[in-house]
């Protein structure tokens, strides 16, 4: 029996009848206001009074609840003592449409919380004063409990039985007044239907900004090791046997890993929220150090350009940029070490971009085979369906690997 009663007990209990008492006595001050229109009444009847005073008084602790701070503070208490998963109310935002019963659902709250205190603490504190009471008479004295004018004699050892009864059912009051307030607070304060489609839209925001970063750290850093680790090889066996290759080898890994140190310092501003600079901004304008980085990377790479590549601007550039780095990284990191062609194509519908390399055992100077997180390809893909572009990736006939992309014009800027 007393292990069943461990889970009525825990501390969780005692705070949530703390809290439905404190309710129950904040809600005093407003009394003296509810009993003016009694007093002024005074040939009403009794019951008529007492009627009149409980609904003045709810309606003034209604009121008390309109206020916005008020609904905070009840959020903020009720999710610390009750233990109930609550999201702040949504500040600084009116809801869309016509608000109904939302607007009332803190008032209803607060009428439910001060009249379950008030019912809790007058009924356990009465059930536990008999509790004590009844077997206190240690001098033989008859002990009597009197209720509603009801008298009922209590001796013996029956004094103990009433007793122990009373302090039970004083908790079971506690605990049923803390199962009460806690299966009403999610429903009476937490957050409304237009409240959830704003935070669901916050919460989308968020995301789409954590998946765009995460592209940009995955496009701009992990092509910078890619090069650098390829470079490095290149530079280690160029070193003695032709120190100028190996020179140059370290100049493009010195420029390589700035460049990603920018992206790097401005993600980090990013999820630091703090006033990070103008994001890098990587066009097809950029596209030549590109393709130098990958040749002192000791790749032989095609270009094959055709259109006007200078009208291409905005994130239409941005975009282009990004995928043809992320082909060519591909290429460069899972290739055979033959030639990378990389075809760009402007036109007035569109932009078509191109990356062909052969497949196989990587031959040349290089770790051989990279590891690889899966995310290349599933991300450029995503990348190329929210431009509403087209996307193909896979075998071109039995030794080459084909990525084909197409972006419609009419991207915005």
């Amino acid at each position: 029996m007393i292990r069943g009663l461990r889970p009525l007990l825990r501390g969780s209990t005692y705070a949530g009848v703390l809290f439905a008492y404190c309710g129950a006595l904040a809600s005093l001050p407003l009394l003296p206001f509810a009993l003016l229109p009694a007093l002024s009444w005074r040939s009403a009847s009794e019951s008529v009074q007492i009627v009149l005073v409980l609904l003045v008084w709810a309606v003034l602790v209604g009121v008390v609840g309109l206020a916005r701070p008020v609904r905070r503070a009840l959020v903020v208490s009720a999710r610390r003592l009750l233990r109930v998963q609550l999201p702040n109310p949504v500040a600084g935002r009116r809801t869309s449409g016509s608000p109904g019963l939302d607007r009332w659902r803190t008032p209803l709250w607060l009428v439910l919380h001060v009249a379950v205190g008030w019912t809790g603490a007058l009924a356990s504190g009465v059930l536990f004063i008999m509790g004590l009471s009844l077997p206190g008479n240690w001098l033989g004295a008859e002990a009597r409990a009197s209720l509603f004018g009801t008298s009922v004699r209590v001796s013996g050892g029956w004094s103990w039985v009433v007793a122990a009864v009373c302090l039970l059912l004083a908790v079971a009051i506690c605990v049923l007044v803390t199962k009460t307030l806690r299966w009403a607070a999610p429903r009476l304060l937490g957050p409304s239907a237009a409240e959830r489609l704003a935070l669901a839209a916050e919460r989308e925001q968020l995301l789409a900004e954590r998946n765009r970063i995460a592209h940009e750290l995955h496009d701009s850093i992990g092509h910078t090791l890619t090069a650098a680790t390829i470079q490095a090889a290149v530079a280690g066996e160029a070193l003695s046997a032709d120190p100028a290759t190996a020179r140059a080898a370290m100049r493009s890994i010195e420029e390589s890993t700035r460049a990603a140190l920018e992206d790097l310092d401005y993600v980090l501003g990013v999820l630091r929220e703090e006033q990070s600079g103008t994001a890098p901004t990587r066009t097809l304008a950029d596209l030549p150090e590109l393709l130098d980085r990958l040749r002192h990377a000791g790749a032989v790479v095609e270009p094959e350009l055709s259109g006007d590549l200078a009208q291409v601007q905005g994130t239409l550039s941005r975009a282009a940029y990004r995928i043809l780095q992320e082909g060519l990284t591909n290429a460069l990191r899972h290739g055979a070490g033959g030639p990378i062609v990389a075809r760009v194509a402007a036109g007035p519908d569109g932009l078509d971009l191109t990356v062909v390399n052969r497949t196989g055992a990587r031959t040349g100077p290089g770790p051989g085979a990279f590891p690889t997180s899966g995310h290349g390809l599933p991300g450029l893909a995503e990348r190329v369906r929210l431009l509403h572009g087209e996307f193909q990736a896979g075998p071109d006939g039995t030794q080459h690997w084909r990525l084909a992309v197409r972006l419609p014009a009419r991207v915005s800027a």
